[in-house]
């Protein structure tokens, strides 16, 4: 084949790697085993045919940027030593508010909670159950309480829906933990349950919207609480608001990367451009991307993109890129990503119920 016939070849394998400057000027980057990376200008007659052969092979295999870089991990400081702290609070609470993101429940589950909490009264809260759709929420619901949670709620601790309902499940320990103080000649007193969850899964904003107030720092980003502190609310409820709890070692690379999606876990830890052609790839596997009011076609109108059938998610980054960013990728990766946290994308859940139908 000849080399002038093509070109997709090439700027499949070097579109990505190219620095901005280099790539408004007409020149990317390559790597030649055993020799170092140069700049180069894209056009047939600067190439050897070992620069062809090697490209050529680089292009014909499945390209998946989420695997050409480093690991997603994030454990700040601080949440090594709130979790220290928070283990030691949980002994003397009555219940506990566990707050996940619907739309990734599974990976917003920390393996170590139930070990926490023991036998005390738990809520699970599905916050963002705006950011999904009405058939995702009724599946997540049954399958938690088919598999034994018994309070499960469905929040949206921005505009406050759900919100009460959490106050109430947790308020039904109350009786119990003050028929044994007047046993025992001691007055009653509120309720004490601690908020837990992962970073920017809504937690303080949950307890925000219970008080009406800014009670608690919280903003759309993790971190943003590092100490814990107690807030009442009403007369009968104290609830612990506590910074975001992760494991030391994210294993699952799955899950890491849609926490990186949801915003959940530090951007220092990622490149928005990986996460966000790993994005593209789990959408093009949902149920909802082909068919009536798909996915697929958001996407498209979106970003002005006339089809992207057929596209990996390293090509769908590199087209918004080119499209309206300079081609600039980490930009690109960003507004993807951004355009999925606020909900531009559509409202689905990244991960379907077990059992359900998941991909096409």
């Amino acid at each position: 084949t000849s080399r002038m016939l093509r070109p997709n070849l090439l700027a499949a394998a070097t579109r990505a790697r190219a620095p901005a400057s280099a790539r408004r000027s007409g020149l990317g980057a390559r790597h030649i085993p055993g020799r170092p990376v140069q700049a180069f200008r894209c056009n047939a007659a600067s190439l050897t045919s070992e620069d062809d052969a090697t490209l050529e092979a680089e292009a014909e295999r499945p390209t998946r940027i989420a695997q050409q870089v480093r690991l997603v991990q994030w454990y700040p400081g601080h949440i090594a030593r709130a979790e220290k702290l928070l283990r030691e609070q949980l002994k003397a609470v009555d219940a506990v508010v566990e707050v996940r993101d619907i739309r990734i429940p599974l990976a917003t589950t920390h393996p170590d909670i139930p070990e926490w909490i023991g036998s005390k009264l738990r809520v699970l809260v599905l916050n963002r159950a705006d950011m999904v759709s009405d058939a995702e929420r009724s599946k997540w619901v049954a399958w938690f309480k088919k598999n034994g949670e018994t309070h499960v709620v469905l929040t949206d601790a921005r505009s406050g829906k759900g919100v009460k309902r959490v106050a109430e499940v947790a308020l039904l320990v109350s009786k119990e933990v003050n028929d044994k103080r007047i046993a025992k000649g001691l007055m009653p007193r509120p309720v004490r349950a601690a908020v837990i969850g992962y970073p920017n899964v809504g937690k303080s904003a949950l307890i925000n919207r219970l008080t009406k107030s800014k009670a608690c720092a919280s903003a759309p980003r993790p971190g943003v609480t590092r100490n814990l502190r107690w807030v009442r609310i009403g007369g009968d409820l104290d609830l612990l608001d506590s910074p975001g709890v992760l494991p030391p070692r994210l294993a699952d690379q799955r899950a890491a990367a849609r926490l990186a999606m949801a915003n959940d876990i530090g951007e220092a830890s990622y490149l928005a451009s990986s996460v966000a052609a790993q994005l593209f790839e789990e959408m093009c596997s949902l149920e909802r991307w082909d068919g009536k009011d798909s996915l697929r076609s958001v996407v498209e109108k979106r970003f002005k993109l006339d089809s992207v059938k057929g596209m990996s998610g390293e090509d769908f980054v590199a087209a918004v890129a080119e499209k309206a960013l300079s081609d600039d990728l980490e930009r690109a990766g960003t507004r993807v990503l951004n355009d999925f946290r606020n909900g531009a994308l559509g409202a689905f859940c990244l991960e379907t119920a077990p059992g359900a139908k998941s991909s096409r």
